[in-house]
Parts: structure tokens; C-alpha cells; sequence
């Protein structure tokens, strides 16, 4: 599996920064983790979005799917004519309460764009070789971290969450863990999200092979979110930066960098 980091802000963009986002390449499928603003002018540096096997969003907060009304112009507008739909995996009422923001004719338009999914709490989803679980999270209800794997190899993206047994369940034994790292130390506890110490301990506990922290808050110092997140893992862990690939592979020829 190649994992391309897309987005690694959170909630606003910074500086030359996309919200969140990841591409996710395994065996021939292409899949999108999270859709937030920025990411697809990003994607479109890698891949044509409308070849797209799949999105999945992991809950109803707009830095995860503020880009799908773009994806939407893109996949309708085509010159070639209307491509897609493409599968898109969500949480809740997710689908029907973005289309409040659209005309008629445009919440027709989204519908033709998308065929929808709806997310269940450990009910796995194949796309081609690639499985993918979802495990409700807590943060907004429904949340959803992503398990994927593919080929022996693994990885979970956290989504939003606080730290606890829940993420912890999607977690165990990956060989890559993308972890949100919102918050300052200062302000563990007070949102459901995690600082990077938390996100470190998490990790560990986990027993992650490799770990990356993504969802910052823009103006959160990274290098010590780096060095924090690495003392509670037990190595070195990274900030995620835009552009950021982790190739996965078998344990036996691992190059997790």
C-alpha cells in the first residue's frame, strides 16, 4: 500500500496546507480518505479524481468533505461528458445533509455524482484487494476511524477522535498509524480530540509499527508536537507534512518512510 498525505491541517488551512486528506493506493485501487478543503487541487497533482474507486468520509465536520461539492463539478462537468459515480462511503445522514447547501438542481447533480454507502461500526468494505473497516470513534456521532488493509500489510487514520479503547480497537498492531494531534498540550481534554503526546501513547499502546500525526491545529509547534509524540511512542514519530508518501509493505521488506 502507498499512502499519499493530501491535507494535515485541521479544521483551516495553513500556510501552503490542505484540511484533511489521504490517497490511498493498494493493489490497483485508488481511494480517498476524507475530502476536506484543498485536497483535491492536491489530489489532482497525483492522480484524474474521476478515476476514483472510492471516498470515504469519516464524519459530518466540513475540513472532511468541504472539497466533495468540487469533486461533484468535476465529476458532472467533465468535458468528455458526466464520469463517474463514485462509491461514496459515509457516516450518519451525512449524504442527505450535504445537499442541504444546494439548489434542486444541484442536489439532483450530487446525487448522479455519488452513489452512496453508508458506514456501519465493523462492517468491512472491499475494494478490489483493499478491505477497509470503519470503527465508530469518539468525537461528533458518528465518527468513524479507517482500518485498511491489503496484502498483509496495514494502516489506521484516526479521523477525529479522543484517545480511549475505541481508537485503540482500530489501532492494534498496524503497521502504519496516521494519528490526529489537534489539540496543545495545555488543552488535553478539553475537545474529543488528541494532543501528541496522547496520540504517541496511543501508538504505543496500539503496538503500531510506525506512526505519523496529521490534523494540526495551523499554528501548533510541530517540531515539538515531533519530539512529544516520540517520547510517549518509544521512536521516532512524524508530523505529516503535504506531499508525504509511506510506502507499506510486508514486515519481511518494510520501508516505512
Amino acid at each position: 500500500m502507498r499512502l499519499t498525505v493530501l491535507g494535515t491541517s485541521a479544521s483551516c488551512a495553513g500556510p501552503g496546507q490542505a484540511c484533511a486528506g489521504h490517497f490511498l493506493q493498494a493493489a490497483g485501487a485508488r481511494v480517498l480518505f476524507d475530502c476536506g478543503n484543498g485536497v483535491l487541487s492536491n489530489l489532482a497533482q497525483l492522480e484524474d479524481p474521476t478515476a476514483l474507486d472510492a471516498v470515504f468520509l469519516t464524519h459530518n465536520h466540513p475540513d472532511h468533505y468541504a472539497d466533495l461539492y468540487c469533486l461533484q463539478a468535476l465529476v458532472r462537468y467533465a468535458p468528455a461528458g458526466p464520469a463517474g459515480p463514485i462509491p461514496l462511503y459515509v457516516p450518519g445522514d451525512l449524504f442527505g445533509r450535504a445537499q442541504c447547501l444546494l439548489s434542486e438542481r444541484g442536489a439532483r447533480e450530487f446525487r448522479e455524482a455519488f452513489v452512496p454507502v453508508q458506514l456501519v461500526d465493523g462492517q468491512s468494505v472491499s475494494i478490489g484487494e483493499l478491505t477497509v473497516t470503519p470503527f465508530e470513534v469518539p468525537h461528533t456521532a458518528p465518527t468513524y476511524a479507517l482500518r485498511a488493509e491489503c496484502a498483509g500489510t496495514s494502516l489506521c487514520y484516526t479521523s477525529d477522535t479522543a484517545p480511549g479503547e475505541r481508537a485503540l480497537r482500530a489501532a492494534r498492531g498496524v503497521d502504519l498509524l496516521l494519528a490526529e494531534a489537534t489539540l496543545p498540550e495545555q488543552y488535553s481534554g478539553a475537545a474529543p480530540h488528541m494532543t501528541a503526546s496522547e496520540a504517541g501513547a496511543l501508538g504505543r499502546e496500539a503496538g503500531a509499527r510506525a506512526m505519523a500525526l496529521v490534523h494540526i491545529w495551523p499554528t501548533n509547534d510541530r517540531e515539538l508536537m515531533a519530539r512529544l509524540a516520540s517520547e510517549a511512542f518509544g521512536s521516532a514519530v512524524l508530523v505529516a507534512e503535504e506531499f508525504d508518501e509511506y510506502d507499506i509493505t510486508p514486515v519481511n521488506g518494510r520501508d516505512d518512510s
